[in-house]
């Protein structure tokens, strides 16, 4: 009974999971590790033959780790490589936000324009200036994005699987 409850558990948070990839304020990876800690314990306690063993479980908490660390460095580097400022990521962030109540597509255009309006207007940019700057930015953010929904997804395959 306890593996069910477990592994349960750890299946729902791997969907966490992979919508906290997408949508901030959710640790994506963090959650879906800890789905795949509940899912080693649950099989352990199961003794079913599917388990999963404690190498993988420490190889994901690196990957894990690494991917977390990764994602608050790559997106500012991106920024800072194509002229952008903190305005601009700050932008990209509130627009991307916005974007979520308009449609889950909808993130992706107002991200970019949320980076580019506040580069142009706050930072007092070009329109050619802003743009290039709220593309790296967004570029940054779409990297970082992926990075945690390709960690989120694998973790959730071997919780299922």
């Amino acid at each position: 009974m306890w593996s069910t409850v477990l592994i349960t558990i750890a299946i729902i948070l791997a969907v966490i999971g992979i919508i906290g990839s997408i949508i901030p304020g959710l640790p994506g990876p963090p959650l879906s590790w800890i789905g795949l800690f509940l899912a080693f314990l649950g099989r352990s306690i199961a003794d079913n033959g599917k388990e999963i063993t404690l190498t993988c479980l420490l190889v994901w908490l690196a990957v894990t780790i690494v991917v977390s660390i990764l994602d608050y460095t790559i997106p500012a580097k991106f920024t800072k490589l194509a002229g952008g400022t903190k305005a601009g990521s700050r932008g990209a962030l509130i627009g991307m936000i916005i974007g979520i109540f308009l449609t889950p597509i909808g993130m992706i255009p107002c991200s970019l324009a949320g980076a580019f309006l506040a580069e142009m207007f706050q930072e007092n940019k070009s329109a050619g200036d802003a743009f290039k700057s709220a593309l790296g930015t967004f570029l940054g953010f779409l990297v970082g994005t992926g990075m945690k929904l390709v960690t989120s997804v694998a973790m959730a395959y071997y919780i299922v699987f």
